[in-house]
């Protein structure tokens, strides 16, 4: 099973809110999640991550989306990721 960090949409018509999930890559966008790890809200530039939920995805071979990878760079998640990796 390839797990991938990726965005799933939620909000009404035109205020999309969006949810930072470990899903499995064959399932749908919105469909069923393996874990919820934060949530982005494009319109207000909110995000809230859980640090150590990423972290542990990524570290068992999770691969991030390219929005998602930008979000964790941006919360400094991957930098951490990157030591991580370095000290081993």
């Amino acid at each position: 099973m390839a797990v991938k960090l990726r965005l799933t949409r939620m909000g009404s018509k035109k205020k999309p809110t969006y949810r930072v999930v470990a899903a499995d890559s064959h399932v749908k966008r919105d469909g069923q999640y393996l874990e919820l790890i934060g949530s982005y809200n494009p319109i207000s530039k909110e995000v809230k991550l859980n640090e150590e939920i990423a972290l542990k995805w990524l570290n068992t071979g999770a691969q991030p989306s390219d929005t998602v990878k930008s979000l964790l760079s941006k919360a400094g998640i991957m930098k951490k990721y990157a030591e991580q990796k370095q000290g081993k």
